[in-house]
């Protein structure tokens, strides 16, 4: 895919990775959408605010008839609420749910037609290393982002027929304001959007762009007790 001849949507791109996929984009001479909740928080010269909440279909709808003429869709909004699923308050949990998975599939029952209609595109979901493994703790973040990989999954064989190619992307902690009081090693996130479009522009099904990922993604084929090794300690 030549990025100079796309018109893209970034959701939640008024900060974090979404900011600097938006500046990327830019750089490699699309037209760029920007989505956010609040379009006035949205500081990148050259970029077209756009009103949008995923979660909320109205707005979603609203967000479609603008922007008619998208042909790359980059589903970047997430919510990290730390909620647990066994006892974590329940509106936290639908909060997860509700953004990266019913706010994801929202965005793409949108946007399908219209990437469709424009000749085909592209579709990249922002996944994480936490769609394919567990910490325990804020165990409603990686249901959610499994939830979407998942999804990510079932739109690629139903829309490749309609010239739409689906991407996920994989990665760890990014130094962004979610990942402030997290103490770990962090990723660039302006590195990771470099990869990201790039990933775009080769047509890779699955965007693995940190050692934390790749690491992880090897250990799946040795199921749970090679994910999981602390299950099987005495």
């Amino acid at each position: 895919m030549d990025i100079s001849k796309q018109v893209a949507l970034v959701t939640g791109a008024n900060r974090g990775l979404g900011r600097h996929l938006a500046q990327e984009l830019l750089s490699r001479g699309a037209k760029v959408y920007a989505g956010a909740r609040t379009p006035e928080s949205i500081d990148l010269p050259g970029v077209t605010p756009l009103r949008l909440d995923i979660t909320n279909e109205k707005s979603v709808a609203a967000a479609a008839e603008i922007a008619s003429d998208v042909t790359l869709l980059i589903n970047n909004a997430g919510s990290s609420t730390g909620a647990d699923l066994l006892d974590g308050d329940m509106d936290s949990i639908h909060l997860e749910m509700n953004t990266h998975f019913f706010g994801t599939l929202s965005m793409i029952r949108a946007f399908a037609p219209i990437l469709e209609k424009n000749g085909g595109g592209a579709i990249l979901n922002i996944l994480s290393v936490l769609s394919w493994f567990s910490m325990g703790g804020a165990s409603a973040y990686s249901a959610g982002k499994s939830a979407q990989w998942s999804l990510t999954n079932s739109f690629r064989l139903t829309l490749a027929p309609k010239k739409i190619h689906v991407s996920g992307l994989h990665v760890g902690f990014m130094d962004t304001d979610m990942t402030a009081n997290i103490q770990a090693p962090k990723v660039n996130p302006a590195e990771i959007a470099k990869l990201a479009i790039d990933g775009i522009e080769t047509g890779s099904y699955e965007i693995v762009v940190d050692e934390t990922s790749r690491k992880l993604l090897q250990k799946l084929s040795g199921g749970v007790h090679a994910v999981y090794p602390q299950l099987f300690t005495k």
